[in-house]
């Protein structure tokens, strides 16, 4: 009986020693090797945080319930206080303009004047060519000469007016001053007496035709696409016309016909002009195109019936290259098909149809962000076309309105 008590107070004195050797309930034993203890204090407080770790706040999900239900995603950043951004809409490249159209629109609410002089002179034998090459002159049986040396001198301001980023309207007033020097080689009159060469001078200046018209931007493309604008001129009589300058009967051609003593300024004919243009960037380089239709009204001339001086088709293209931020080169070709006159309905004897070719040379130079300079040069390539063409444009643009 004592040996059994003794044994069972021995295991009772084990069981105690082995429970106050074990670590606590949720204490991390050490790593084998270290001696390392904790005391109660130390194994509340790790209790606690553990406690604390495993609890989860109600206004957050776990990361499987973020995965789980995507409207608890985050929203993506944004700016705060600002609208989303709209698609800017493309306009077509500066280039430096070479033909009488400009390629580039006015942007809204934007003002351009654009002054300009232009210097053209030409030689020829045909009458109806002297008045054409910059203002569609055409002078129907007033003289027959041999040779005509022509220097027409035209000073002209543009206005024009974005009313949106896709439409502006244009106006144009040239005031021009002509000289011309008429030439006759020796010939026989009708008794068989030699007429000696002789000399005849006139010039003329007044305010010419008034040009004036809309342009618009047809589409807006996407990538590398080419732009298309459109545009309608008209063209009025405010010029002095071929019908009301005056002639001088004791000066005449060999052929009896009076010449005349002041040249006109204008066609005298109301003319209407369609268009499309292109222009398409490839950068560096932009190309540009037109295609034009003007419509030449015909009017009555009192003693000589109805005249139509002939519609004319015009087409141009060339290449502008910027050089850097400031300047640009551009080089291009303009043609201009004249059609027969005609008088009362029938084509005048001896009209022919008139080709006019011409090589065209610009360079383009910005002086300030709203001023720039434009000179071109233009070389006549058929045997009707101008010898030379020099012109300078000064645009200068004004923001009245708009963005």
């Amino acid at each position: 009986m004592t040996s059994h008590r003794s044994k069972i107070v021995a295991c009772v004195c084990l069981a105690c020693a082995l429970l106050a050797s074990a670590p606590a309930f949720g204490e991390e034993t050490s790593a084998p090797g270290t001696n390392k203890t904790h005391s109660a204090e130390e194994t509340h407080t790790l209790s606690q945080n553990k406690s604390d770790q495993n609890k989860t706040d109600p206004n957050e999900s776990s990361p499987t319930q973020q995965k789980s239900d995507p409207k608890k995603e985050p929203p993506p950043p944004q700016s705060v206080g600002q609208p989303p951004e709209k698609p800017k809409e493309g306009k077509p490249p500066d280039i430096a303009t070479i033909f009488e159209q400009p390629g580039v629109l006015t942007p809204k609410g934007t003002l351009v004047l654009e002054p300009s002089f232009q210097f053209v002179n030409s030689s020829s034998n045909r009458v109806a060519l002297s008045g054409y090459t910059i203002i569609p002159s055409f002078t129907i049986g007033l003289i027959d000469v041999r040779n005509v040396n022509s220097n027409t001198y035209v000073a002209s301001l543009a206005a024009r007016y974005g009313i949106t980023n896709r439409l502006e309207f244009e106006v144009r007033v040239p005031y021009v001053y002509r000289a011309d020097s008429t030439s006759f080689e020796p010939t026989k009159d009708p008794s068989g007496k030699t007429i000696p060469p002789t000399v005849f001078n006139a010039e003329g200046n007044n305010i010419g035709d008034v040009e004036f018209g809309p342009r618009f931007q047809l589409n807006q493309p996407g990538g590398n696409g080419p732009f298309f604008i459109a545009s309608l001129r008209a063209k009025s009589i405010t010029g002095k016309n071929p019908f009301e300058v005056s002639t001088d009967s004791t000066v005449t051609s060999p052929s009896g016909v009076p010449l005349q003593t002041e040249l006109p300024t204008g066609s005298g004919f109301w003319a209407i002009q369609p268009g499309i243009t292109a222009i398409w960037a490839s950068d560096p380089a932009v190309f540009f195109g037109t295609l034009s239709y003007m419509w030449n009204m015909d009017r009555e001339i009192s003693g000589q019936g109805k005249l139509d001086p002939g519609d004319t088709i015009g087409f141009n293209f060339g290449i502008g290259v910027a050089l850097n931020e400031k300047a640009s080169f551009s080089i291009g070709y303009d043609h201009i098909i004249l059609g027969k006159a005609k008088q009362n309905g029938h084509e005048i004897a001896g009209s022919t149809i008139t080709q006019v070719g011409s090589l065209l040379l610009g360079c383009s130079y910005k002086l300030t962000d709203k001023t720039a300079i434009n000179f071109s040069l233009g070389a006549g390539l058929t045997p009707t076309s101008p010898n030379v063409q020099l012109t300078v444009r000064i645009p200068t643009s004004f923001l009245l309105g708009g963005k």
